[in-house]
């Protein structure tokens, strides 16, 4: 299980800085408009003074002008139950996100259907026990084939301790370990997908539970995190990327991996958006990402890979509007099937979301 440092300044940093002010001193108009979009990665909250719900995400895809048809909520330790036996805390946040999801499907919010998909977390470490867990999500989703479609484990971990991007601390290698692994292959029996939070030196691990499992579709999230902070890390670009490079590559290998193109404003790419004097365009975030999301759809191909909003955590660096954009132009290569995998297919079938959206 892994154990929460208490708020910090580092949890304030990533989660709650957002300036809309800064954010309106660049906007763009949409690049290509009519072309369908499932986001799949965002989140909800409402917490230590932050909130982003239906009506905040609902603004943000309103104010970008691009036809974001679906959405999958992602893990965030939002909304737990705060009574009962604590191992069916996690089924709160689903709970709360299918709230959510019943309140856009009613159409009284516009076309985008919110959270079509939730992701939520179960502690796996519970092993054949997390069953009832997991039973008790997919009730809250709605019961088989409903929107619980699978759980989200974040498991970062460096060997240098100044490098956070949760309010968590987790034990080295716990996608190795035996007692994760046996919770792990419940995951399968209720037709479940894995999402993945790591850093870019953690994917073999990924990899090597994706070869025992090849039964379990998982998601690596933010193509990975290649580090551009802490002492192991600046000023070693060029490594950095060579190794994580090589990592994606061996992950793609494996038919059940997909990974997520998205994330990449986080400080933990060392990119520094936000200490600008203005937000990036499109054109200065596409140039930046390019070599990542090259590499990634060389690897993966069209079917294996989705572009992602990461929201609101990316807000504190751009625009969603100004985002999609980007995406755009990134994917502005490929072909008209290929653009329909990377922004709509990949994620509706990820994600066994309806045929029609």
């Amino acid at each position: 299980m892994s154990v929460k440092i208490g708020e910090t300044e580092m949890e304030k940093k990533i989660l709650f800085q957002i300036r809309e002010d800064w954010l309106a001193l660049h906007r763009e108009d949409a690049i290509d408009p009519a072309m369908p979009i499932i986001d799949p990665h965002h989140h909800l909250w409402d917490r230590g003074g932050a909130r982003y719900l239906l009506h905040d995400i609902k603004n943000d895809i309103d104010a970008a002008g691009h036809n974001i048809r679906a959405t999958v909520f992602l893990q965030c330790d939002s909304m737990y139950r705060a009574d009962g036996d604590p191992k069916f805390a996690p089924v709160g946040e689903t709970e709360f996100v299918n709230g959510i999801a019943a309140m856009s499907a009613s159409g009284t919010y516009g076309p985008p259907r919110i959270c079509a998909g939730i992701v939520s977390f179960a502690d796996l470490l519970l092993g054949a026990d997390v069953d009832a867990v997991l039973e008790a999500h997919v009730r809250a989703g709605g019961g088989p084939g409903g929107r619980f479609k699978g759980v989200r484990y974040c498991s970062v971990w460096d060997a240098d301790p100044t490098i956070k991007s949760t309010p968590f601390d987790y034990p080295k290698g716990l996608l190795l370990d035996a007692k994760f692994r046996s919770g792990f292959a419940r995951l399968s029996r209720f037709g479940l997908s894995f999402d993945s939070l790591i850093y870019h030196t953690q994917i073999p691990e990924l990899t090597d539970i994706a070869r025992a499992f090849p039964d379990t579709t998982i998601v690596l999230n933010h193509i990975g995190m290649p580090l551009g902070i802490g002492a192991a890390y600046v000023g070693r670009g060029d490594e950095v990327f060579a190794d994580w490079k090589r990592n994606i590559v061996e992950l793609s290998k494996c038919q059940n991996a997909r990974v997520k193109l998205g994330g990449m404003g986080m400080h933990m790419f060392g990119f520094d958006f936000e200490k600008q004097p203005v937000p990036p365009s499109s054109e200065q975030l596409a140039k930046t990402w390019k070599p990542f999301v090259e590499t990634c759809l060389e690897a993966f191909g069209s079917k294996g890979a989705m572009f992602e909003s990461n929201f609101p955590v990316d807000k504190r660096y751009y625009s969603y509007g100004v985002m999609w954009n980007a995406f755009k132009r990134l994917a502005a290569p490929l072909s008209a099937g290929e653009k329909a995998d990377v922004f709509f297919n990949t994620a509706r079938d990820t994600y066994r979301l309806p045929t029609v959206l």
